[in-house]
């Protein structure tokens, strides 16, 4: 062969490898996006290219599979509200309840090292914020931490069709009232077992008590749980007396010739009387000295029977913690405060009823479940009689300046209306909790 031949053949080699590596090198399939694993398998032992940044021409964001979901404002909301019973409850309690601290563990004890001269560690404990409720049906008691909803029954003591139930002396006694079968009104009072610290409720404990007297109208609990407030018709009067639940003592501490009354208990030293409320009824609210003997609306409104608020239409009231105040709601359910050593009265500019709120333990505000919408009606009665159901937002209100602040709207963050009633606060005013007057369920919402 020629030296010409070889080098004509020799080029055109060259050529043809050139061709064959820029085909490789430039050729991008249509239908593929991901160029590090295919059927070309020369490009994966080649490194030519795959360097090379490109701008990709489908705009569309990625499908991410990884699980992760932004949390949005909803679901934080959602977080923090929270449906405590898988059941209707009659009522609640909020105490203060011992646990184990949960700890670190520690390090492992080595090979050999003596540990019989060592004494036992006693693990830490703590106090956090417990809630006992009462099934509405069984009458049975079930209780759980606020920051760890756990479900438990405590009691298999059973009371048929509970529909109204009250917590007191630190979550230890309980009232329960029902109706017997001549629609008799029954109230029991009850003495719950103690629990010892690290042991597990099997839910058999028994609740042993006694009988108050028949047809009990109203009850309170004193804002330090020790003692409850009822009324009872007489005959030609109503009574009040003040009952302490660990000792079972008794004082009459009111008597009236107006048997109508619905009462509350805001501090150690004072206990409140505001008449059954109606549309078109003026209403009116006094003060008793609940460390004084009985008074008598038939011979003084003085001394240890005093007059707060009255002539007002559809009168609703809630005492402050300090007795100062008083937060109260006329026939169109506008909330006032009421400041009783100056006689002002301040526009709050929501429209709720007391009974749907809550004072905080200073004085300084107060929690209420406010209505979206409120339609026509008599009230408080069309609402009292079930006519009228609302779905509630949870709002804040600073009584001093005013300054509202919705912190939950249930509806938009849980998709189910919440007709609020019977809020309470924790100990350390981190949750509020309040039952759904709609299906009398417990809820809970963290304000932390």
């Amino acid at each position: 062969m020629s030296k010409r031949n070889f080098i004509l053949i020799v080029i055109i080699l060259v050529v043809i490898v050139a061709v064959v590596f820029g085909f490789f090198y430039f050729y991008q399939p249509a239908n593929k996006t991901d160029t590090t694993e295919g059927t070309n398998f020369l490009a994966n032992f080649l490194p030519f290219g795959k360097s090379k940044t490109t701008t990709p021409t489908n705009t569309n964001t990625p499908t991410d599979v990884s699980g992760y979901v932004p949390t949005t404002e909803g679901e934080t909301q959602n977080a923090r509200l929270k449906k405590i019973s898988s059941f209707p409850v009659a009522g609640y309690g909020v105490f203060m309840k011992e646990r184990f601290t949960p700890t670190e563990v520690g390090a492992p004890t080595q090979v050999g090292e003596e540990i019989k001269n060592t004494k036992p560690v006693v693990p830490p404990t703590e106090f956090a914020p417990a809630l006992r409720y009462v099934n509405k049906a069984t009458g049975n008691i079930y209780q759980t931490f606020a920051d760890r909803i756990d479900e438990r029954k405590f009691s298999s003591t059973v009371i048929p069709k509970v529909y109204e139930a009250f917590f007191g002396n630190k979550g230890e006694s309980v009232v329960m009232r029902y109706l017997k079968g001549d629609n008799t009104i029954e109230t029991f009072v009850g003495t719950l077992q103690k629990e010892y610290l690290g042991a597990d409720s099997i839910g058999t404990n028994e609740v042993t008590g006694s009988f108050l007297p028949e047809n009990i109208s109203d009850i309170s609990v004193s804002s330090d749980s020790s003692k409850i407030f009822y009324l009872f018709d007489t005959g030609d009067s109503a009574a009040g007396v003040a009952f302490t639940l660990q000792t079972n003592t008794k004082i009459q501490v009111f008597d009236s010739p107006f048997t109508e009354w619905l009462s509350s208990w805001p501090n150690s030293k004072m206990i409140t009387v505001t008449t059954k409320p109606s549309a078109n009824v003026p209403g009116y609210m006094y003060a008793i000295n609940s460390d004084k003997k009985p008074a008598s609306t038939s011979t003084s409104l003085g001394g240890d029977f005093n007059k707060i608020l009255g002539d007002i239409n559809g009168l609703t009231t809630l005492a402050s913690p300090n007795g100062k105040m008083v937060l109260y709601a006329d026939n169109n359910l506008s909330l006032n405060v009421f400041t009783i050593e100056t006689g002002n009265s301040n526009l709050l500019g929501v429209k709720t009823l007391p009974e749907k709120c809550v004072w905080e333990t200073a004085s300084d505000a107060v929690y209420c479940a406010v209505p979206n919408f409120i339609d026509r009606g008599q009230y408080p009665d069309s609402w009292y009689q079930g006519e009228v159901s609302f779905s509630d937002q949870i709002w804040k209100i600073d009584v001093a300046s005013g300054n509202t602040t919705m912190i939950s709207d249930p509806s938009s963050v849980n998709g189910e209306e919440v007709d609020g009633i019977k809020l309470s606060l924790d100990e350390g005013q981190n949750y509020l909790f309040f039952v759904n007057k709609k299906d009398s369920y417990l809820w809970e919402l963290n304000l932390k």
